[in-house]
């Protein structure tokens, strides 16, 4: 495994959120960064993943590489008719 370059953050939180983060890390005989490594993790992974896919489609949008919808509707018709037709061939 390789060692990830670490950097120091301070920051205010609520004395009764840090002390949910003690209770956890007690219960799983680990310290309190750990648990709050995991948790801000866990953040990213799922709603912070949502957040930053949103702000790189806004950014694709704004330099405008982006499919018009009526192009996109155009070639779903046309797979659509496509198979229709296969299907009707090998009906009979």
């Amino acid at each position: 495994m390789t060692k990830q370059e670490k950097i120091q953050v301070s920051l205010r939180l609520p004395a009764s959120l840090v002390g949910e983060f003690d209770r956890l890390a007690d219960i799983l005989d680990r310290d309190r960064t750990w648990v709050m490594q995991k948790a801000l993790a866990s953040y990213l992974a799922s709603e912070g993943a949502e957040i930053l896919a949103d702000a790189t489609g806004l950014e694709e949008l704004d330099r405008g590489e982006s499919v018009d919808l009526d192009d996109v509707l155009e070639k779903a018709r046309k797979l659509v008719a496509a198979a229709d037709r296969r299907r009707a061939l090998r009906a009979g």
